[in-house]
């Protein structure tokens, strides 16, 4: 029998967590009608699942330092 090793996964390896609008405008230290209004303006990359808005914080982080974020 093989020695199997087991191994943990690294963050880099995890897979991105999900997070909703009320957590992207605590996290951009914004108001959660600057995000609708960052979305509807398409200045904000974003996912829809059912009525919500979902976002991938590695998504938004390119966006500002792309510059495409302005108020």
């Amino acid at each position: 029998m093989k020695d199997e090793v087991q191994r943990t996964m690294t963050a880099d390896e995890m897979p991105e967590k999900w997070v909703n609008l009320e957590d992207i405008a605590d996290y951009l230290s914004v108001s959660n009608d600057t995000i609708r209004n960052w979305i509807k303006d398409g200045k904000l990359p974003y996912y829809k699942a059912g009525k919500r808005y979902k976002f991938k914080i590695s998504e938004v982080d390119e966006w500002l330092r792309k510059g495409k974020i302005t108020e």
